[in-house]
C-alpha cells in the first residue's frame, strides 16, 4: 500500500524565516569569497602596494625608513618556516638596520592561530622575537597536535621570565585571532599560497634555494 502524500504546509512565517536564512547564508558566502579571491592591484613595476603588505600593528624589525622592506608570511607551525628561520635571523644580524623585516601570518595548521597569539602576547611584553625563536626551536614538541597547546605556550612564557598572569590573559584576547585572520586574507589576495612566502619591496620572491633570499636582499640594498 502506498502512503498518501502529506498535505502539511509551511506557514507564511516559517517560509519567511527560511528565505531570510538563505539570504543571510548567501550574503556571508559572497563576502567570504570576495575577501579570499579579490586580487590586489599591482604597481606599474609589478609590485603589490606595500600598504597592503604592511599593517600598522605588524611585528617589525628595523627602522620604518629603511631602504628595503622584506615581508614574510609565516606560520609558526610550518616546518619550512622553521627551516628558513635561522637564515632570516642571520640576515637581521648581518644587515642590521639596512632593511625592515615585517611579519605577517598565514595559518595552515591546527595550532597556528594559538601559536601566533602567544607570540603576540609575548610581544606585548617586548619579547616577540625571542618567543618566535622558542616556538621554532620547540616546534616538534607542540606542532602537528590535534589538541590546543596552550599549556606548552604558557610554559614557554615562563621560561622567558614573562609576567605569566599578564601573558595568560593576553594570549586569550580574541584580537589576536582577528589579526591573524586579517593577515590570512591579505595574504590570499596578495597571491600567497603557502609558507614561508616573501615579498621584497612589494615583489613576490620566487626562491629556489635558501641562499636566494640573501641574494635578492643584497641586490635590493645595492
Amino acid at each position: 500500500m502506498q502512503a498518501k502524500p502529506s498535505s502539511a504546509r509551511l506557514s507564511p512565517v516559517a517560509i519567511m524565516g527560511i528565505v531570510g536564512a538563505v539570504v543571510i547564508i548567501a550574503t556571508i558566502a559572497a563576502l567570504t569569497l570576495a575577501n579570499r579571491a579579490a586580487p590586489v592591484a599591482a604597481t606599474s613595476s609589478g609590485a603589490i602596494d606595500v600598504t597592503r603588505l604592511v599593517q600598522a600593528d605588524s611585528p617589525v624589525y628595523g627602522p620604518a625608513d629603511a631602504k628595503v622592506t622584506l615581508v614574510e608570511f609565516l606560520d609558526p607551525e610550518c616546518e619550512a618556516c622553521r627551516a628558513i628561520h635561522p637564515i632570516v635571523k642571520d640576515l637581521k644580524t648581518k644587515y642590521k638596520d639596512r632593511f625592515r623585516l615585517v611579519v605577517r601570518y598565514m595559518p595552515l595548521h591546527g595550532n597556528s592561530v594559538l601559536a601566533a597569539s602567544a607570540a603576540e602576547a609575548a610581544g606585548a611584553q617586548g619579547r616577540y622575537w625571542e618567543y618566535l625563536d622558542v616556538l621554532y626551536r620547540t616546534q616538534t614538541e607542540w606542532g602537528e597536535k590535534q589538541a590546543p597547546q596552550r599549556e606548552r605556550f604558557l610554559e614557554y612564557a615562563r621560561v622567558l621570565n614573562l609576567d605569566l598572569a599578564v601573558f595568560e590573559k593576553a594570549i586569550d584576547d580574541p584580537k589576536w585571532a582577528a589579526k591573524v585572520e586579517r593577515d590570512r586574507v591579505d595574504g590570499v589576495t596578495s597571491g600567497v599560497k603557502g609558507t614561508p612566502t616573501f615579498f621584497l619591496d612589494g615583489k613576490l620572491l620566487e626562491l629556489k634555494a635558501t641562499g636566494d633570499l640573501e641574494v635578492a636582499l643584497k641586490a635590493a640594498l645595492e
